[in-house]
């Protein structure tokens, strides 16, 4: 059983008129095999937690604690993090020409590991997790993320998340952008990889639609930097039903 804490994390930005609160005393912890939904409005800090929890350089921890089985995860390096069992799926995955998606799983899984998988199992792995995600062959030839529609890199990122097999998988806005046929692949993905490595998963979202094929053990309600409101999936619908405005008329 792991787990993931977090504790009164308060995070800034630079803007032209000088550091800008983002996070304002954030407090999270998730275990193995949980799913917490983090929803809420446009600008309210969800992505900016994320990044935070990655180690985004442009995001500055101005205090609080993020601790992986008790191990100080501010103090580790962004590689660190993803050896330290940390999986972050982007909004808005980066583009890396030159480089296959084939060459990149597998240096990214020798990188987590220590070592090499073997090849002959690696293959199979893929192909397997490839065919689950309904993804051509061919697609493993490609530069990572260029050309690639927006839910091809949906998929990629939960293709990396079935392969590297994350303790804890942050997925930022997985649902963004993708069709009904999509979300719902997607959506299979996550399930099987939480359920193969028993992962804690953060899932950050604006609407429910992915909460149909994931199932929230929690649900935060994240308005201006903090958790306005916690509980289950039942929040959820509250939250389909009559959108965020009593929460953001709340924090005014």
């Amino acid at each position: 059983m792991s787990t993931l804490e977090i504790r009164d994390l308060h995070v800034s930005v630079d803007t032209e008129d000088g550091p800008k609160e983002i996070l304002k005393g954030v407090t999270l912890t998730i275990r193995s095999g949980e799913t917490h939904a983090i929803m809420g409005p446009n600008g309210s800090g969800k992505s900016t937690l994320a990044y935070s929890i990655a180690g985004h350089p442009k995001y500055t921890v101005t205090s609080g604690t993020v601790t992986l089985d008790g191990d100080d995860v501010l103090a580790m390096s962004v590689d660190e993090r993803a050896r330290a069992g940390l999986f972050l799926a982007m909004q808005y995955p980066v583009e890396v020409p030159g480089v296959t998606v084939s060459n990149f799983l597998r240096t990214a899984k020798t990188a987590v590991t220590g070592e090499a998988p073997k090849l002959r199992t690696w293959v199979k792995d893929v192909k397997g997790a490839m065919e689950g995600l309904k993804m051509d062959s061919a697609f493993a030839e490609r530069n990572v993320n260029e050309g690639f529609s927006g839910g091809e890199k949906k998929r990629h990122e939960i293709l990396q998340m079935e392969l590297l097999e994350p303790k804890f998988a942050v997925l930022d806005e997985t649902d963004s952008g993708l069709d009904v046929d999509a979300l719902r692949i997607v959506s299979e993905g996550v399930n099987r990889a939480k359920e193969a490595t028993g992962s804690g998963v953060l899932l950050i979202t604006h609407y429910t639609r992915i909460l149909r094929y994931i199932t929230p053990d929690h649900v935060h309600v994240f308005v201006d930097g903090a958790i306005a409101e916690q509980g289950g999936p039942e929040l959820a619908d509250e939250l389909e039903a009559n959108g965020y405005d009593r929460f953001i008329t709340a924090s005014a």
